[in-house]
């Protein structure tokens, strides 16, 4: 219950704008600005109790507390270890990103990216920091964390080894904004060590709130079906993707374990994150040639090709025109042909991104839509269509294209999506020990007896009676998985989904239209329309009066206690049903949603409306049991609910398998009936408090209780 009411007031945040860059959500509730006071005004330096100068702080194995690859290490303040410490000198650059003994290159490539739009960086690296002025060991930044921006309080102390910093650091020796900004990350995800091994995309997106995509580039000897060819205007799209502050990066696959950064033939490193600077075309004697500017993070090792500091093509440009490409600075930075580039590289990272990060009207802006969803065994958790007894029971969603883009890039009408599904929590459980999901999604045309609505959940009858329009490309268990679509203008629903059906997970999903389009989530109303039914004693069967009679205790009217042996002796001895047994509790329920006397029994009239009401339960619940197995699982609860009528969605359905499903996610009949009865109680309680059909309800502490309570 706590996680759900967590739940909800996230929820309510987000409606409120917190989760947003400039209201970004507080992590473990720290405030920077109220702890740098405190500080300040006792006179000591912060020490962070949230992410201490200890030795789990760095990991858990390989730099764990007792490995040697902590030994000797020893946490420092800036001012430790130099005597006029700065957070940026000369402006945030490029050069400012050195990696360490970390193995996080992937993260440095995209610290490095960031460095290039002087818009973005202030989101991520607030710019008023410094150690002078109200300097008290306190420094904060804004990371984006599974769909909202989070704000990362840390100390200054930092892990050195002999008086060096262990992991990223500048080519100034002054400068520390990127090691603060490091040791930030590795907060907000567990430790340090958490960080080692990843995609530059995944750093592009927590700086920017950006949604990335994943080219193939070279062909591998034994490629995998899934991966994708380059496109053939792919060089188009970077330069358009540059245009539009997109941030790259491209690395080269290793092919085992011990290939890790290990050096090509012309000094490119396999394993290892680059990042994507420019894209341009140069004229060569009339002829074009295309050229991409790529940067090492290491800040050194070029490569040593065509197009390389030294090589004989320069001699075929201008000194102009090789000063405007900075073609001999001894950065880590250098040109490469496109054609060797797709040659060279395996992978092409792109980071788009959303309209808020893009401060500039001078550029293009996609528009962006995203949303929160669970997959929960036993209710919400399908699997991939292959099993497709469950499929239609995941999260949907529904999106609308109406305009097509302006100046396509294929010159073909059509409506550029980007679609990215991401699993939350993937570091955070590397310590664990346990793995990512695999995961996907699909996208179907929406039939045209549901276009215009969202209040409706896709079942089997419409998903499987077609083929998918488009889909992600394979089922992967990475963090997260992107694609871009060009579709016509229509109705269309997603449907993310795991790989294997009752895998527990939580998402986002989120779309980008090059032109607006109407999104979200494709969920039925709930709904449940109470009917009360009207009988006079004559409706009653004379054979049920004296049932009654011999069960009421002599005094006309059955108590919970008396209903609990009235119900388990009728209904204990079936075959076609199973059932642990009426509860005290359940009962205790169905005589409070009847007795309208407030006696807490049940007369005559109210024992046969519960009968009744029993009874055509029972025939809802033998009807939707299809398997036969006496009990009903959650997806035949959605259809048995239904035709009760009680129009539940999947968030209602997750509550309801969570609360009354046994360890195999099978509901019995007793909790059927419960079920169905807590359903119309608190239906009906809410509509007797919901004030003027606002869909809301007020309730001070001591009437919270007494409502829940029961």
């Amino acid at each position: 219950m706590t996680s759900t009411a967590d739940r909800l007031v996230r929820q309510q945040d987000r409606e409120q704008g917190i989760g947003t860059n400039k209201k970004a959500v507080k992590f473990s509730q720290q405030d920077y600005e109220t702890l740098r006071q405190q500080c300040l005004k006792s006179g000591r330096l912060f020490e962070d109790n949230c992410f201490p100068a200890e030795p789990k702080s760095l990991g858990y194995k390989e730099l764990g507390p007792d490995s040697k690859e902590t030994k000797g290490v020893v946490w420092k303040r800036p001012k430790e270890l130099c005597p006029n410490p700065k957070f940026i000198v000369d402006g945030a650059t490029r050069t400012d990103i050195c990696q360490g003994q970390l193995g996080d290159c992937w993260l440095m490539a995209a610290i490095a990216s960031l460095t290039l739009d002087q818009d973005i960086l202030p989101r991520v690296v607030p710019q008023e920091q410094s150690f002078t002025e109200g300097y008290a060991g306190i420094f904060h930044f804004q990371i984006w964390q599974f769909g909202e921006w989070v704000d990362v309080v840390i100390d200054d102390r930092l892990p050195t080894r002999d008086g060096k910093l262990l992991f990223v650091h500048s080519v100034e020796r002054s400068e520390f904004w990127s090691a603060l900004l490091e040791k930030a990350y590795a907060k907000l995800y567990g430790s340090y060590e958490v960080l080692k091994g990843g995609k530059a995309t995944e750093g592009f997106e927590d700086f920017t709130g950006g949604i990335a995509e994943i080219y193939t580039l070279a062909e591998e000897e034994e490629e995998e079906e899934e991966e994708e060819e380059a496109p053939p205007n792919l060089f188009q799209i970077m330069q358009k993707a540059l245009s539009l502050g997109s941030l790259l990066g491209c690395s080269i696959k290793k092919t085992s374990a011990d290939e890790k950064e290990k050096r090509t033939a012309l000094n490119l490193f396999k394993g290892h994150a680059y990042s994507v600077i420019k894209a341009v075309e140069v004229d060569i004697q009339g002829k074009p040639v295309q050229l991409v500017r790529i940067r090492n993070p290491w800040g050194r090792k070029e490569w040593t090709g065509p197009w390389s500091d030294e090589s004989d093509e320069w001699n075929n440009l201008s000194e102009d025109e090789k000063s405007k490409l900075n073609h001999a600075a001894d950065d880590g930075e250098f040109w490469i042909s496109y054609s060797d580039f797709i040659k060279q590289f395996s992978n092409l990272e792109m980071c788009n991104l959303t309209p808020d990060t893009l401060l500039s009207d001078k550029v293009g802006h996609w528009n962006h839509y995203q949303y929160e969803g669970t997959w929960r065994k036993g209710s919400t958790a399908g699997g991939c269509r292959k099993f497709s007894a469950t499929f239609s029971s995941n999260p949907q969603f529904v999106v609308r294209l109406e305009d097509v883009d302006d100046d396509p890039l294929d010159g073909k009408d059509g409506c550029t999506i980007l679609v990215g599904l991401m699993q939350k929590d993937g570091r955070q459980q590397k310590r664990l020990g346990r793995k990512l999901q695999s995961i996907g999604f699909a996208i179907y045309k929406v039939p045209d007896q549901y276009k215009g609505r969202s209040n409706v959940h896709l079942g089997p009858d419409v998903l499987l009676e077609q083929s998918y329009l488009a889909k992600s490309s394979s089922f992967n268990n990475t963090r997260e998985v992107c694609k871009r679509f060009k579709l016509p203008p229509g109705e269309y629903a997603i449907v993310p989904s795991t790989y294997k059906p009752d895998k527990d997970g939580s998402f986002l999903l989120r779309v980008f239209s090059e032109k607006p389009a109407a999104a979200s989530p494709l969920e039925d109303d709930f709904d449940i329309p109470i009917e009360e039914e009207e009988l006079s004693e004559s409706d009653v069967d004379p054979h049920f009066k004296e049932i009654f009679k011999q069960t009421d205790g002599n005094d006309m009217e059955v108590s919970a206690f008396e209903l609990v042996e009235i119900l388990n002796k009728d209904f204990s001895q079936r075959s076609d049903i199973k059932t642990h047994g009426f509860s005290l509790e359940t009962c205790r329920l169905l005589v409070s949603l009847l007795d309208k006397d407030e006696s807490g029994k049940l007369g005559l009239m109210e024992f046969n409306l519960l009968w009744s009401k029993i009874q055509k339960y029972l025939a809802i619940f033998k009807k939707h049991d299809t398997d036969s197995s006496g009990t009903m699982n959650s997806h035949e609860m959605r259809g048995a609910a239904t035709e009760a009528g009680f129009q539940v969605n999947s968030a209602v359905l997750q509550a309801i398998v969570s609360r009354y499903s046994d360890a195999q996610y099978a509901i019995d009949f007793d909790c059927f009936v419960g079920c169905l009865i807590k359903l119309e109680m608190l239906f009906k309680m809410f509509k007797t408090l919901e004030r003027a059909d606002t869909g809301k309800i007020e309730l001070d502490m001591q009437q919270w209780l007494c409502l829940a309570i029961f």
